[in-house]
């Protein structure tokens, strides 16, 4: 009976075909070269795996007890035949795993960019790609198309052949982008950017996921990758355009509270700077982001009074950011002007001073203006003054007899 048991595995055998071994079967031409590195490895360590098996069997029946004509020779110790091949044949393997590793770490850098769409078929020229801004949160995923102005939630969509590049973070834990028919996965890191160059080749319906635990909906975040022609992608495009939902910073926050089973969401617009935002941990109204933090940091930083200029949280996930430095009460540090704002802030006002001159004199006749110190607009000899955009210039009265006598003496 103990012989029959395993012919009731043959029913689960016959089941098999059934998988879908996408990993094997991709739709994408870089999981399609990463599939052929991983078939090139186990061919090349089965060709010390097979013979290894097989020479096991076949000594085990030579120098079985009952095989009497076997020979045997107990002082044998040593063929340089045997040992050529024992250590010959491995080294060559490593040698190629090596080199079969080396190339394809470098050509398929998930941030390289990608210079073929497919076997024999380079990149056109003049072709863009697809960004494809991706939030990873607690539980469900965000896509941003900067390019057409949309976002959705748990669906993606790619036209057939052209490049994609993927700008990936998190607003939480550690999770991992992977969609198994288009290229390999890629983790997803609050405060944090990671890249992914990839490309569909064949149109379908395929699913992505997080191949990251990262709590309880951690099972349900999953979502569609439509691989879509031109006209298909343009009419998902326009699909998502036709819904009235506009994801500004205040549905973002709500949107990024922990929730699972999310249904897909398309929203009609997005908040310029929100990835931005979403990336330097600074969406909440007012909060100092991270990139502002660090470059004043780089400058020696604001002082001890710094800690106290704080502002209350709206949404914390729960989680309190700041505890551990600004105690129980949940804060976050103010934004301040950066450098950019201030610049900018510096020619705008340079700007409006211009105008107001520019409108003043034209709205003031020229003998009005002609006051004590002041010369006629456009005359070269003038002071600029920055806090008004006027120009003066000194009066210089012209020398008396008194003055040219006083001289001569």
């Amino acid at each position: 009976m103990r012989r029959l048991r395993p012919l009731l595995l043959l029913p689960l055998l016959a089941m098999l075909p059934g998988c879908e071994a996408v990993v094997l079967s991709p739709a994408g031409d870089i999981a399609a070269q990463q599939r052929d590195l991983l078939v090139w490895s186990v061919v090349l360590m089965l060709i010390i795996v097979i013979p290894v098996m097989a020479m096991i069997v076949f000594f085990a029946w030579k120098y079985r007890e009952s095989n009497k004509e076997a020979r045997y020779e107990p002082d044998w110790d040593h063929s340089t035949h045997l040992e050529l091949v024992i250590w010959a044949a491995p080294l060559l393997i490593i040698i190629c795993l090596g080199a079969i590793t080396w190339s394809g770490t470098h050509l398929l850098d998930p941030y390289r960019s990608l210079d073929r769409v497919n076997k024999g078929q380079a990149v056109a020229e003049g072709v863009e790609p697809l960004q494809v801004n991706v939030v990873a949160m607690d539980w469900k995923w965000l896509f941003i198309y900067p390019e057409y102005g949309i976002a959705t939630v748990n669906e993606l969509a790619a036209p057939v052949d052209r490049p994609i590049r993927f700008h990936i973070t998190s607003t939480g834990v550690m999770n991992s982008f992977y969609i198994p028919a288009l290229a390999g996965q890629i983790y997803a890191m609050p405060g944090m950017e990671t890249k992914l160059h990839a490309v569909i080749n064949h149109p379908g319906e395929y699913v992505g996921f997080s191949a990251n635990y990262s709590g309880d909906g951690f099972s349900n975040m999953r979502f569609a990758f439509h691989g879509l022609d031109e006209a298909g992608f343009d009419q998902w495009v326009a699909g998502v355009r036709a819904d009235s939902k506009n994801l500004d910073r205040e549905t973002y926050l709500e949107l990024e509270k922990p929730s699972e089973k999310v249904p897909v969401i398309h929203y009609a617009s997005v908040d310029e700077g929100l990835f931005d935002a979403v990336l330097n941990m600074c969406v909440e109204p007012g909060k100092m982001c991270m990139g502002e933090m660090m470059a004043i940091d780089r400058k020696g930083g604001l002082g001890l009074t710094a800690v106290h200029a704080t502002w209350p949280l709206v949404h914390d996930k729960y989680a309190r950011r700041g505890q551990a430095v600004l105690g129980s009460g949940e804060s976050y540090v103010m934004a301040i002007c950066t450098p950019l704002e201030a610049e900018k802030a510096a020619v705008d006002a340079a700007r409006r001073r211009q105008e107001l001159a520019v409108q003043m004199t034209r709205s003031a006749p020229a003998e009005q203006i002609m006051g004590m110190g002041l010369t006629r607009p456009g005359q070269a000899a003038r002071t600029e003054v920055a806090a008004t955009g006027w120009s003066f210039a000194p009066r210089i009265p012209a020398p008396t007899a008194a003055d040219a006598s006083a001289s001569q003496s």
